[in-house]
């Protein structure tokens, strides 16, 4: 089964088709998309990851990637990569017991290990946030 609900190379959703789709996840949604804007000054856009993810609003900081997010069918799915030292700092977070085990048994690649952290909560929203915040700081105003 795919992670995101778009799977058609062909069909690249629209935002409004996304909402749709994520439902009553919507809000969280919103609410993590702004996160992003208000802390980092930057904007999604939209990139296909095969027929096993699907399209995602990938978000990228200085060229590199800071997450990608994967509509689903009343939900979506949160991709963040985080380096070894970057998965120390999560584990001495205060995560949730689902954000937790998906750090913990992420399988560890050289560039470091896949989080795919399905948001259905207001705690996985926070414990997302965390996660990015470990990952890239803030953007600071001038």
């Amino acid at each position: 089964m795919a992670v995101g609900a778009f799977v058609k190379k062909e069909n690249k959703p629209t935002i409004e088709e996304i909402l749709a789709a994520i439902g009553s996840n919507r809000l969280f949604w919103e609410r993590l998309t702004q996160f992003i804007t208000e802390n980092y000054g930057i904007q999604g856009d939209f990139a296909f990851y095969g027929k096993n993810y699907g399209w995602a609003v990938r978000y990228r900081k200085g060229g590199k990637a800071l997450i990608s997010i994967y509509p689903g069918n009343d939900s979506f799915t949160v991709q963040i990569v985080l380096g070894e030292a970057e998965a120390r700092k999560g584990a001495r977070l205060n995560l949730g017991a689902k954000a937790r085990k998906v750090l913990e048994e992420a399988h560890r690649f050289p560039e470091g290990r896949w989080l795919l952290i399905k948001v259905d909560s207001e705690k996985d929203l926070d414990d997302i946030k965390q996660l990015i915040l470990i990952k890239a700081p803030r953007k600071t105003s001038k």
